[in-house]
């Protein structure tokens, strides 16, 4: 994902825009283990859900299927639209941990660049010739 929105922008701040939104929401995620009001889990389901649905528009754009579907789940969990409700936070702890971790991962991975190998063109070999070398006819003598 490397740029989300303009195609003005240096590579640099396409990087920055997703490892915004992925800490964000790994932080909105972490806190949400907590024991808060309703109206947090209001917010947190709305800000994941939007950093989800950034994130499903970038994987599907650059044909990373996997990574997509990944965000859907993860969009599918958190829709505040339509709550998907456990009702037990025992169970919605692990999830907002894993999804955190998910957000934290996919925000600050490095792709390694590949090595630019030094292009070696082959050199043939030059057959330098001598005046010496020359064959001289019969005729020429």
């Amino acid at each position: 994902m490397k740029q989300m929105y303009n195609r003005n922008h240096n590579h640099s701040d396409g990087k920055i825009t997703v490892r915004f939104i992925g800490a964000t929401c790994a932080i909105a995620c972490f806190v949400g283990v907590l024991k808060l009001p309703i109206v947090y889990y209001t917010f947190l389901r709305t800000i994941v859900s939007l950093g989800a649905i950034l994130f499903i528009y970038g994987w599907l754009r650059y044909k990373n299927y996997p990574l997509a579907f990944i965000f859907i789940l993860v969009l599918i969990f958190f829709n505040p639209l339509f709550p998907f409700y456990l009702h037990r936070k025992s169970i919605w702890i692990p999830l907002d941990i894993i999804a955190g971790l998910l957000f934290l991962l996919i925000g600050f991975y490095r792709k390694k660049e590949p090595l630019e190998e030094e292009k070696v063109t082959e050199v043939l070999p030059v057959r330098k010739t001598y005046s010496r070398d020359r064959i001289v006819s019969e005729k020429e003598k």
